[in-house]
């Protein structure tokens, strides 16, 4: 039974609040019938009403427990455990020692209960924060039924105890506040969950103050009564911070947003980059599916539409200077995400290139990284990617095709790429051309817009007549899923393998962060970040393609090992394979 997996929602959110008042009630309930029976031995004789409520309090603990049996997921020993003290408490508390000992127990309990799953600082607050709310509803309790002259005479003096609790509770909720990652922007009081840090760490400071104004009245146990309510409701926040979403980081200007929207009933990730005042776009995953739209209050609401070359679907929405909501819809059902452009423009970024741009951005996003975009993988031709573009051409050279069929663009990494390619393929008496042929090799330097085309073009060349027999071969930046799965089989220059490890990590990265989306290299490398030089290694020729050598239905049965379905976590390709075709380029 632990308060930090309390669902948020059960199938309908009035089931979901249900459970989680039938929870809060468990805890508040014990934790009043806990502290009230550690603290038992201070008194003399219990008047009968103080023995019907702490029965009360031993039966609404125990039955609240048995519910929660039935409405959610417990551990059936620690049930036994919880119910079995809750109903000994009322009946021990006629033997003090006794009583204590039980009561010792089901608080131990009800702090594994509200930390189960935390460590270091957080169950160390948790722990204190539980313990002494506990002792303050003890003294509640028993001081409701017992004056302060019949309490025991022993050097646990109640007034300076107060402040004691209090000020463990502040600091408490005060570590909770500041480790909540919140600090003190607006979020404090602008969300349900910021809001709750306030309560956790401020109505226990007021019960301080209260006790401290009354620490030296005769009734030393009145303080306890008027901060009862106080450290309750404080307790009750603390216990159902767990089931309240946390909100989002707030949007940088010039960062890429990856947030989670709740479109009607489904939750879809969204990006959007670059944010900055003007044109931008919204993607989409394709598992979020067709129908999305995305605009401005106010302004134009543009349909997400599938972009050449890229997964998903994209809308392009024009922002606003400063803050404004964006709007995401499909149909009637609409929601809304807090946007921030700043008052700068950013980069200045080519409609063809902005997808595999935010692509790019979206893997430093992945490996929680918000940095300002500033550049795009198109802008330049990386030293990396020159030099395997250059032993692909001595690589092709040496099958002796009749010429290279070269695909650019007019982006600087595209010309800087094709005139490498030229002057290669010169130096080794290689022609190179843009008319395709049967003896040629396609090379594609070219975004991804201008590669899907061309590996398009080329499947249906192929179909038609002999085209490029030796071989389709994509630039580094063109491994990605709708380019090479555009025909049964090409190649790529790369200094890592896809099926490594590190590779793997960052497929299965990408595809549980943003709705199953397939990896691309900019955000390898932008996930990777200063460790991508750990991968940078020789160039190999690489063979992407849709292949299914043991085509199995995934209900069928199969041998052990053998993997039935092919789409399956860390490929980068979708539904086909990629693997080393050649030795190490030297």
């Amino acid at each position: 039974m632990d308060h930090h997996v309390i669902p948020a929602s059960s199938g309908s959110s009035g089931v979901g609040i249900a459970l989680v008042l039938l929870r809060l009630g468990l805890l508040l309930a014990t934790a009043f019938l806990a502290g009230t029976g550690i603290l038992r031995p201070l008194v003399g004789e219990l008047p009968r009403r103080l023995y019907l409520t702490i029965a009360a309090l031993g039966g609404v603990s125990a039955a609240l427990a048995a519910v929660s049996a039935f409405a959610t997921d417990v551990k059936v020993i620690a049930l036994i455990v919880h119910i079995a003290l809750a109903l000994a408490i009322p009946v021990l508390v006629r033997w003090p020692s006794a009583g204590r000992w039980a009561s010792l127990a089901l608080a131990a309990l009800v702090v594994l209960e509200t930390s189960l799953g935390r460590s270091g600082v957080e169950f160390a607050i948790d722990t204190v924060y539980v313990a002494a709310a506990a002792l303050w509803f003890g003294v509640t309790v028993l001081s409701v039924w017992v004056p302060a002259a019949g309490w025991r005479q022993t050097n646990f003096r109640l007034g300076p105890l107060s402040l004691t609790l209090g000020g463990l509770l502040v600091v408490a909720g005060a570590v909770q506040l500041f480790s909540s990652g919140l600090g003190f922007d607006r979020r404090i009081y602008g969300t349900f969950f910021g809001i709750t840090l306030l309560v956790i760490a401020v109505l226990p400071a007021v019960a301080t103050v209260v006790a401290g104004l009354f620490l030296s009245g005769e009734d030393s146990t009145r303080a306890y009564r008027l901060g009862a309510a106080a450290v309750a409701v404080g307790f009750v926040a603390w216990s159902a911070l767990a089931a309240i979403p946390k909100p989002p980081e707030l949007p940088i200007p010039g960062v890429p947003l990856l947030a989670e929207a709740s479109v009607g009933d489904q939750r879809i990730p969204v990006l959007l980059s670059p944010q900055r005042p003007g044109k931008n776009l919204v993607h989409f995953p394709a598992s979020a599916g067709d129908g999305l739209s995305a605009g401005i209050e106010g302004g134009l609401i543009g349909k997400a539409i599938v972009r050449p070359g890229a997964e998903g679907t994209w809308a392009e929405v024009d922002l606003p200077k400063g803050r404004s909501d964006l709007i995401l819809s499909r149909g009637e059902e609409k929601t809304t995400i807090e946007v921030d452009a700043g008052e700068e423009h950013g980069p200045a970024i080519e409609d063809t290139d902005a997808p595999e741009c935010a692509s790019a951005a979206l893997g430093g996003l992945i490996a929680d990284r918000r940095d300002v975009l500033t550049s795009c993988p198109s802008d330049t031709l990386s030293g990396e990617d020159s030099g395997s573009l250059a032993k692909l051409v001595e690589f092709l050279a040496g099958r002796k095709p009749s010429a290279l069929t070269l695909v650019e663009d007019t982006s600087p990494r595209s010309v800087a790429a094709a005139k490498l390619v030229r002057e290669t393929a010169a130096r080794a008496g290689l022609p190179v051309q843009a008319e395709a042929g049967p003896n040629t090799a396609l090379v594609v330097v070219s975004g991804w817009a201008g590669g899907y085309t061309a590996m398009t073009r080329a499947a249906e060349s192929q179909r038609l007549k002999p085209t490029h027999q030796y071989g389709l071969y994509l630039a580094p930046w063109l491994l990605n899923g709708p380019i090479v799965n555009a025909v049964a089989s090409s190649s790529l220059p790369l200094r890592f393998d896809p099926r490594e490890q590190v590779a793997v990590s960052y497929a299965v990265a990408a595809n549980n962060a943003f709705g199953g989306e397939s990896p691309t290299l900019g955000g390898f490398r932008n996930w990777l970040g200063g460790q991508w030089t750990s991968v940078n290694g020789d160039v190999q020729i690489f063979a992407a393609a849709q292949v299914n050598a043991m085509p199995m239905y995934p209900g069928e049965p199969h041998a052990a090992g053998m993997i039935a379905d092919r789409n399956y976590a860390g490929q980068w390709i979708p539904d086909g394979t990629i693997v080393p075709v050649s030795s190490v380029l030297r």
